[in-house]
């Protein structure tokens, strides 16, 4: 029942955002290539249907989570929600701040997934948050940069557009930190020391891409991070799954905490 009612609220969470955000955003997303086919831009829905949508799925998520999962699954649901709505959304045209604020709501999905099997935030759930949160740097940064005049023209303040040099060093700098989250999570007791050695290689190979991206700065070098991403962060997580460590006790969480965290990481 826990996973099911997590996996229910997981979708509704995912059609919540794609239906509420555009709502805020059509004057904007009319002026860019990769945003202005968006049903609301085109008027193929109105923006009552679309805000009843999402209040069809956040609302009933929310209480689904805290019902049939538990309190605090559904109090990050609710927060989680709250944060990319309300402070996500009207960041992105105020302040670049809004990437970081961006991580920390993509980073909380795996921390639900751990809470909803184990009903408490431990040492997993902070180290699959911090996994997410990392990776988000390398994966938007290379993907905002050869975006930047679509973002200009939508008036959206990224790091690519108004600090592209911080956009490249912040990118090479999560990607380092991806290295060394590996290497705690067996100090935290969350996966054997096998992770850290044979997720090294795939660890390493994104951060030298990031550092051909902080040095270059090309449309080609961006391209290349953006691309290893997209398969980085399944085979880190799968790694940490396969290497989980072994229950010792009865009353410790189930390894099933880790399965529904990592499950929850993966981009939908």
């Amino acid at each position: 029942p826990v996973h099911l009612g997590f996996c229910r609220q997981s979708k509704r969470d995912v059609l919540f955002r794609p239906a509420d955000v555009p709502y805020f955003e059509v004057p904007f997303d009319s002026n860019m290539n990769r945003t202005k086919n968006r049903p609301l831009v085109r008027g193929q829905i109105s923006p009552l249907h679309a805000v009843s949508f999402a209040l069809a799925c956040g609302i009933p998520g929310v209480a689904l989570l805290t019902l049939a999962v538990n309190p605090l699954t559904g109090f990050l649901g609710a927060l989680n929600i709250f944060l990319y709505t309300c402070c996500y959304t009207p960041l992105k045209r105020l302040s670049i701040t809004n990437t970081w604020v961006g991580a920390v709501v993509g980073a909380l999905p795996p921390v639900m997934g751990w809470t909803a099997a184990t009903g408490c935030l431990g040492q997993g759930a902070l180290l699959m948050g911090g996994f997410l949160y990392c990776w988000q740097f390398p994966h938007f940064n290379a993907l905002s940069w050869n975006l930047r005049e679509d973002y200009s023209r939508g008036g959206y303040r990224m790091m690519s557009v108004t600090h592209p040099s911080m956009c490249k060093r912040v990118a090479l700098r999560h990607s380092l930190g991806l290295i060394g989250l590996s290497t705690l999570a067996p100090v935290l007791d969350v996966t054997t020391w096998t992770f850290p050695i044979i997720s090294l290689p795939i660890n390493l190979y994104i951060s030298y891409l990031a550092f051909r991206f902080y040095r270059e700065g090309d449309r080609g070098s961006a391209r290349k991070l953006f691309f290893c991403s997209l398969w980085h962060l399944p085979m880190l997580l799968l790694l940490a799954f396969t290497c989980k460590k072994p229950r010792r006790d009865p009353e410790e969480p189930p390894a099933a905490s880790l399965a529904l965290a990592l499950q929850s990481s993966l981009p939908s």
